[in-house]
């Protein structure tokens, strides 16, 4: 049995979830559908967003936010801000600019979430 609150809405709902058989995940304490297909995808397969910052080459800020375009895989977190590290853009960036492509080969990418002009 595992514990946890739904983060789908702002009800915070509070859930039980048995996930003894893992064929069949029972979820209780939902006030909706959301809160069963919440804690089934955080029990068989966490994903989360991940922010960062990397570095602007000639731009009037030395960095531009990013972000994921959708929730990874949690076990990449780690690995996927390692990445970021390495990255220089050049200026100018613009917002939904691809920062980085298929982020450790799970088809999701990496965008700028803020504009930087050059100097």
């Amino acid at each position: 049995m595992r514990e946890m609150i739904c983060i789908n809405c702002p009800m915070g709902c509070h859930l039980v979830v048995d996930d003894s058989d893992h064929n069949n995940i029972k979820v209780s304490g939902n006030t909706c559908p959301r809160g069963i297909t919440y804690a089934v995808n955080e029990v068989t397969a966490p994903k989360r967003m991940v922010t960062g910052s990397v570095h602007v080459e000639g731009g009037v800020i030395p960095m531009v936010s990013v972000k994921t375009r959708e929730a990874i895989p949690k076990q990449l977190i780690f690995d996927s801000l390692e990445l970021l590290k390495k990255v220089h853009m050049p200026a100018p960036v613009h917002i939904g600019d691809v920062v980085v492509k298929d982020i450790c080969g799970c088809g999701v990418d990496f965008i700028a979430t803020k504009d930087v002009e050059a100097k």
